[in-house]
């Protein structure tokens, strides 16, 4: 709706609200009081003319109403929203680096068995713990024990032999005294009792690879962990050997645990380029701590601690990554190999400002704060953030410890930048509460 200047209101009325023309210094409103003509000439004017001046009457007089608070009221407007602000808390904050992995069992070894055979038993529940030397498969042991028989007596004809050549050699040292045999003939008696007793230390070697053999028939735990399912069930033929041979089952060990992560080139080198100018020790020299974080911790305070034990000696150069790994213990064997976890590892202590986290916004692909300068007006001011401390947001850049920042009422729709605010003095405390850290 078109508003005028009230000044203007009876010439806006004389326009918009009469019927029939106004004489000359008469009004508006007197023109509408005076008695209507209903007649001009031999013709009666409508009544429904009538009405509709009336109502067109009504409707000014709203509007000159209106215009008349709006004149009041004057240029006083609302009052400037009231904000609270706080200067960011200065502290000297840890900088951990984040990286992503998996554990990894420290020992882990596949059971196959080394003779081929069927298998007679199964000596263990799948998951349980076993200890090294535990037996878990029985392979049928028949055929090894008739090789075993057959092996002794090997040795039995061989041990026959080495003393019948010992014999005949014993009688050549007599008989060539008194030239009863020649020299030729007593040297193949020797030469037969070495033979012999070749032989015998041969069947004595195929007796003991018979008794290997039969010993390998009750496949133990090589390692004491978990163990896994059993792969194959009794009455099934497996293959044994150096290469081919089947997969029985899996063992790992749970306590301790590695936990291995791949770090960046670029991080290897920032680290490398401090421990040069000892500013911070090495991996591979110091058991740097770490902690990590399960998918489903969402805090640190539940993370679980560890040292640095290994670092490769060699950078990927398809990825650009170097491998590291660190150590854990697991006493309650919560964590198993393959679990994915976030890795953070101690870097150093930086000075940082800290801000609560509500007080940022998001703009766009920035984040900012609104902060309130001398003159109560809202300034906005972009800033790099770092991980959360004690509560707090680091501030990396963007900030300065003189900057007035907005801790509450950042929500209200007319605190924005350039708007002017009521500012009241709070402050930024940090939390005592390690689960913040």
């Amino acid at each position: 709706m078109r508003r005028y200047p009230f000044k203007q209101l009876p010439q806006v009325l004389e326009r918009d609200c009469s019927t029939e023309p106004i004489a000359e210094g008469q009004t508006a409103a007197a023109a509408v009081r005076e008695p209507l003509d209903t007649t001009c000439g031999a013709r009666s004017v409508p009544r429904r003319r009538v009405f509709r001046a009336i109502r067109k009457l009504v409707v000014c007089a709203a509007v000159a109403v209106s215009i008349g608070s709006d004149t009041a009221r004057g240029n006083d407007g609302p009052p400037p929203p009231e904000v609270t602000v706080a200067h960011a808390k200065a502290a000297s904050v840890p900088v951990w680096d984040e990286y992503t992995g998996r554990f990894e069992p420290l020992q882990q070894v596949e059971v196959r068995p080394r003779v081929s055979g069927a298998i007679d038993t199964i000596h263990f529940v799948d998951g349980q713990f076993v200890k090294q030397g535990d037996l878990l498969y029985v392979i049928d042991p028949r055929p090894f024990e008739i090789a075993v028989d057959i092996a002794k007596a090997d040795v039995a004809r061989a041990q026959a032999q080495v003393a019948v050549a010992s014999t005949d050699a014993a009688r050549a040292e007599h008989l060539i005294q008194t030239n009863a045999i020649t020299l030729r003939e007593a040297d193949q008696r020797k030469t037969s009792l070495s033979v012999a007793k070749a032989q015998q230390l041969g069947a004595e070697a195929a007796l003991r690879n018979a008794e290997l053999n039969l010993e390998w028939t009750r496949v133990r735990a090589p390692i004491s962990g978990r163990v896994s399912n059993h792969r194959v069930d009794v009455g099934n033929l497996v293959q044994g050997g150096q290469s081919g041979a089947t997969l029985l089952t899996t063992i790992v060990t749970l306590d301790p645990i590695h936990f291995t992560f791949d770090a960046s080139e670029a991080d290897y080198i920032r680290y490398a380029r401090l421990a040069s100018a000892d500013k911070q020790p090495s991996s591979q020299e110091f058991k740097k701590p770490v902690m990590v974080r399960l998918a489903d911790e969402l805090d640190w305070s539940h993370g679980h601690a560890g040292i640095m034990d290994f670092i490769d000696n060699r950078i990927d150069a398809r990825a650009g990554t170097i491998r590291g790994r660190a150590i854990f213990e697991n006493k309650n064997l919560f964590l198993v190999p393959g679990t994915f976890g976030r890795l953070r590892l101690f870097v150093g202590e930086i000075n940082a400002l800290l801000i609560p986290d509500a007080t940022i916004v998001s703009d766009q692909a920035s984040r900012v704060v609104l902060t309130v300068g001398s003159d109560n007006r809202v300034v906005q001011k972009s800033v790099t953030l770092g991980a959360m401390y004690k509560g707090l947001r680091v501030v990396l850049s963007g900030l300065s410890g003189n900057d007035r920042v907005i801790v509450a009422g950042v929500a209200n729709p007319f605190v924005r930048p350039g708007a002017t605010v009521k500012p009241t003095e709070g402050m930024v405390a940090m939390s005592a509460d390690a689960a913040s850290n």
